[in-house]
Protein backbone atom coordinates (compact mmCIF):
# COMPACT_ATOMS: atom_id res chain seq x y z
CA UNK A 1 0.00 0.00 0.00
CA UNK A 2 1.63 3.24 -1.12
CA UNK A 3 0.43 6.64 0.08
CA UNK A 4 -2.67 5.18 1.77
CA UNK A 5 -4.09 3.78 -1.49
CA UNK A 6 -4.50 0.03 -1.93
CA UNK A 7 -2.89 -1.34 -5.09
CA UNK A 8 -4.70 -3.89 -7.20
CA UNK A 9 -2.81 -6.45 -9.20
CA UNK A 10 -5.49 -6.60 -11.88
CA UNK A 11 -8.12 -4.24 -13.20
CA UNK A 12 -11.69 -5.01 -12.13
CA UNK A 13 -14.78 -3.29 -13.46
CA UNK A 14 -17.07 -1.75 -10.87
CA UNK A 15 -20.03 -4.04 -10.18
CA UNK A 16 -22.59 -1.72 -11.80
CA UNK A 17 -20.52 -1.46 -15.02
CA UNK A 18 -19.98 -5.23 -15.15
CA UNK A 19 -23.74 -5.82 -14.78
CA UNK A 20 -24.43 -3.33 -17.60
CA UNK A 21 -22.17 -5.19 -20.04
CA UNK A 22 -22.70 -8.77 -18.92
CA UNK A 23 -26.16 -8.79 -17.44
CA UNK A 24 -26.64 -9.93 -13.86
CA UNK A 25 -26.60 -13.65 -14.55
CA UNK A 26 -24.36 -14.66 -11.66
CA UNK A 27 -26.18 -12.81 -8.90
CA UNK A 28 -28.78 -14.75 -6.91
CA UNK A 29 -30.47 -11.56 -5.70
CA UNK A 30 -33.33 -10.18 -7.70
CA UNK A 31 -33.43 -6.38 -7.71
CA UNK A 32 -36.88 -4.99 -7.08
CA UNK A 33 -38.69 -1.70 -6.72
CA UNK A 34 -41.25 -1.56 -3.95
CA UNK A 35 -43.60 1.22 -2.97
CA UNK A 36 -46.95 1.85 -1.31
CA UNK A 37 -49.85 2.81 -3.58
CA UNK A 38 -52.83 3.67 -1.39
CA UNK A 39 -53.51 0.57 0.69
CA UNK A 40 -51.48 -1.71 -1.60
CA UNK A 41 -47.81 -2.67 -1.49
CA UNK A 42 -46.51 -2.84 -5.08
CA UNK A 43 -43.36 -4.83 -5.89
CA UNK A 44 -41.91 -4.65 -9.41
CA UNK A 45 -39.03 -6.67 -10.84
CA UNK A 46 -37.48 -6.45 -14.30
CA UNK A 47 -37.47 -9.94 -15.81
CA UNK A 48 -37.12 -9.70 -19.58
CA UNK A 49 -37.15 -12.86 -21.64
CA UNK A 50 -38.91 -15.17 -19.22
CA UNK A 51 -42.11 -17.16 -19.46
CA UNK A 52 -44.04 -16.22 -16.30
CA UNK A 53 -46.09 -19.43 -16.42
CA UNK A 54 -43.01 -21.63 -16.48
CA UNK A 55 -40.12 -19.60 -15.03
CA UNK A 56 -41.56 -17.71 -12.04
CA UNK A 57 -42.65 -18.96 -8.61
CA UNK A 58 -44.34 -16.54 -6.20
CA UNK A 59 -45.52 -17.45 -2.71
CA UNK A 60 -46.27 -15.89 0.66
CA UNK A 61 -45.44 -17.54 3.97
CA UNK A 62 -44.95 -16.25 7.50
CA UNK A 63 -45.33 -12.62 6.42
CA UNK A 64 -42.70 -12.83 3.67
CA UNK A 65 -43.23 -12.54 -0.10
CA UNK A 66 -40.98 -15.03 -1.94
CA UNK A 67 -40.20 -14.40 -5.62
CA UNK A 68 -38.06 -16.88 -7.52
CA UNK A 69 -37.32 -16.95 -11.23
CA UNK A 70 -35.13 -18.94 -13.54
CA UNK A 71 -33.98 -17.67 -16.90
CA UNK A 72 -32.51 -19.74 -19.70
CA UNK A 73 -31.31 -18.33 -22.97
CA UNK A 74 -29.76 -20.19 -25.86
CA UNK A 75 -28.54 -18.73 -29.12
CA UNK A 76 -27.34 -20.62 -32.14
CA UNK A 77 -25.22 -19.29 -34.97
CA UNK A 78 -25.06 -21.41 -38.10
CA UNK A 79 -22.73 -20.23 -40.77
CA UNK A 80 -21.15 -21.70 -43.84
CA UNK A 81 -17.87 -22.41 -42.06
CA UNK A 82 -19.16 -23.52 -38.65
CA UNK A 83 -21.69 -23.71 -35.93
CA UNK A 84 -21.69 -21.99 -32.53
CA UNK A 85 -24.10 -22.02 -29.60
CA UNK A 86 -24.15 -19.91 -26.47
CA UNK A 87 -25.99 -20.61 -23.23
CA UNK A 88 -26.86 -18.18 -20.45
CA UNK A 89 -28.89 -19.17 -17.47
CA UNK A 90 -29.42 -18.19 -13.89
CA UNK A 91 -31.73 -18.33 -10.93
CA UNK A 92 -32.87 -15.23 -9.12
CA UNK A 93 -34.63 -14.99 -5.78
CA UNK A 94 -35.82 -12.34 -3.40
CA UNK A 95 -37.63 -12.45 -0.06
CA UNK A 96 -39.50 -9.29 0.88
CA UNK A 97 -40.88 -8.87 4.41
CA UNK A 98 -44.49 -7.75 4.19
CA UNK A 99 -45.94 -5.01 6.39
CA UNK A 100 -48.17 -6.06 9.25
CA UNK A 101 -51.79 -6.30 8.17
CA UNK A 102 -50.94 -7.73 4.73
CA UNK A 103 -53.70 -9.81 3.22
CA UNK A 104 -51.94 -12.88 1.82
CA UNK A 105 -55.09 -14.33 0.25
CA UNK A 106 -55.56 -11.30 -2.01
CA UNK A 107 -52.02 -11.10 -3.45
CA UNK A 108 -52.00 -10.77 -7.25
CA UNK A 109 -49.25 -10.82 -9.87
CA UNK A 110 -49.02 -9.76 -13.51
CA UNK A 111 -46.30 -9.77 -16.16
CA UNK A 112 -46.12 -7.23 -18.95
CA UNK A 113 -43.31 -6.01 -21.21
CA UNK A 114 -40.63 -7.82 -19.19
CA UNK A 115 -41.77 -6.47 -15.81
CA UNK A 116 -43.29 -8.62 -13.07
CA UNK A 117 -45.65 -6.72 -10.76
CA UNK A 118 -46.90 -8.16 -7.48
CA UNK A 119 -49.64 -6.33 -5.55
CA UNK A 120 -50.24 -7.03 -1.87
CA UNK A 121 -53.26 -5.44 -0.14
CA UNK A 122 -52.38 -4.01 3.27
CA UNK A 123 -54.95 -3.19 5.94
CA UNK A 124 -54.87 0.49 6.73
CA UNK A 125 -53.46 1.25 10.13
CA UNK A 126 -55.83 2.84 12.56
CA UNK A 127 -54.34 5.87 14.21
CA UNK A 128 -55.71 5.14 17.66
CA UNK A 129 -53.75 5.81 20.78
CA UNK A 130 -54.32 3.87 23.96
CA UNK A 131 -53.25 5.30 27.27
CA UNK A 132 -51.45 2.72 29.39
CA UNK A 133 -51.82 3.06 33.11
CA UNK A 134 -48.71 2.59 35.20
CA UNK A 135 -49.15 0.82 38.50
CA UNK A 136 -46.84 0.95 41.47
CA UNK A 137 -45.43 -2.40 42.46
Amino acid sequence: MAGGVARRDRFELPDSVRRFFEGDWDSPALRVEEYQEGSTLVVKAEMPGIDPDRDVDISVSDGVLHIQAERQERTEHKEKGGYRTEFRYGSFARDIPLPSGSKDADVSASYRDGVLEVRVPVAERSETTSKIRVTRG
